[in-house]
């Protein structure tokens, strides 16, 4: 075995361009599919990651103006929410919605601490909203079901404003002043990749009793079931919601002025569509490239095989085998090409991981590329495919030389 290797190591050394030309037709090939892989990876998972921690199948719903007279009522009526919009869907479509939500937005206000301040939105929620829109609690809780039911003045707010107001000490159980209406801090939140937030929440039933909103909220949100999993059931069933709202609000079902609404799930599924096509893309264009590869890795070995006809016809001369010489030939491609494929691997690993890094922005946490990776088996079968590739191409037209007889050999040129 020793002496074998020895043997490929001296043909290496008398060929180097050969050795080259076939090494950097495998690498280049390994190289292009890890790049086109784990760019098209790293799209998709930044594709997937923008939504964060939120749920998907939610639909927002607002309240708009009419555009058509119904019911003795003139259009241009404007239809603002209440808490019934919260509470009937559940009641009525139990096998289509999980739970509901519902906010106010009460505008900008100033919030205080002491000496410290700042200028941040204030809404009044539900103890679901945590889960609807992705918060993650660090410090604390969300608010709660007891928070709703005693009006409690607790609130909850960002990592940004606790920096702010409260430096690096705790804020669970402290106080601070809204406006001259003070409330106690009960959790602090974040959002993924949104570090510069300073909204605050307070529950939705304080809110609507301090801030004088009645049972108006501003905007409800559905929490859809996995019964609704595609997109032709979604429509069905916002169809079936529309309508029923229509008649909650004395308004035209064709109306579709007086609600709006921002359906999570439809552009999920597109996202995910955008992420099944670049799929296929990269796919298709990856096997081309392996191809290419195979391809080339032939060409040269076939090509190698010719000219060193002369070589085999020496060696049997001298008393070499007929599988001696193919064991030599086989054994130097799997040698090449195993080697330059493990090259173009790592490569392409590298440049992925420097692009990761490239487009992620310091400000933000934004990412075009999230995890770049490639499964290590499609890396490890595509090399293994060029290996096999590289090896027939040699072995098939070395078998044909092997069987010329020695003084046809020593002839060829």
């Amino acid at each position: 075995m020793l002496s074998l290797l020895y043997e490929i190591l001296n043909s290496i050394r008398r060929n180097k361009l050969r050795t080259f030309l076939t090494g950097f037709s495998v690498a280049w090939g390994i190289f292009m599919l890890i790049i086109l892989l784990g760019s098209g990876n790293g799209l998709k998972n930044a594709f997937s990651a923008g939504w964060g921690d939120m749920l998907v199948n939610v639909v927002r719903i607002y309240g708009g103006r009419t555009n058509i007279p119904y019911a003795g009522f003139q259009s241009g009526r404007w239809i603002g929410l209440n808490n019934t919009d919260m509470q009937f869907p559940v009641e009525e479509f139990p096998d289509e919605v999980n739970f509901t939500t519902g906010s106010v937005r009460l505008g900008s206000k100033n919030i205080s601490v002491g000496t410290e301040y700042l200028v941040s939105s204030l809404e009044g929620s539900t103890p679901n909203e945590v889960v609807v829109a992705g918060l993650t609690i660090v410090q604390g809780r969300y608010i709660n079901e007891l928070d709703m039911r005693e009006k409690r003045k607790t609130i909850v707010i960002s990592q940004r404003t606790k920096n702010i107001l409260f430096n690096t000490g705790d804020a669970i159980g402290k106080t601070v002043n809204v406006e001259g209406i003070m409330y106690t801090v009960a959790g602090v939140y974040s959002v993924k990749d949104q570090q510069n937030l300073t909204g605050a929440f307070i529950p939705l039933s304080t809110a609507q009793v301090v801030y004088n909103q009645g049972i108006n909220i501003s905007m409800a949100a559905l929490s859809l079931s996995d019964k609704i999993n595609d997109i032709p059931s979604n429509d069905e069933f916002m169809q079936r919601y529309k309508k029923r709202f229509a008649q909650q609000h004395q308004i035209s079902p064709n109306d579709d002025n007086a609600i709006w609404y921002w359906n999570r799930f439809e552009s999920y599924l597109q996202t995910a569509t955008v992420g099944y096509v670049i799929n296929i893309a990269v796919w298709i264009i990856g096997i081309f490239t392996l191809l290419s590869g195979i391809v080339g890795v032939s060409n040269i070995m076939l090509i190698t095989v010719r000219e060193r006809t002369r070589e085999f016809g020496i060696r049997k001369s001298i008393g070499a085998s007929p599988a001696s010489i193919l064991t030599l030939v086989v054994v130097e491609s799997i040698v090449i090409t195993t080697v330059f494929g493990y090259i173009g691997l790592v490569c392409g690993v590298g440049l992925t991981e420097l692009l990761a890094g490239l487009f992620t922005s310091s400000g933000d946490g934004l990412s075009i590329f999230v995890n770049p990776t490639v499964d290590i088996n499609v890396a490890v079968q595509a090399t293994v495919l060029l290996v096999v590739a590289g090896t027939l191409a040699g072995f098939f037209p070395a078998l044909k030389a092997v069987k010329i007889k020695t003084i046809e050999a020593l002839n060829n040129k």
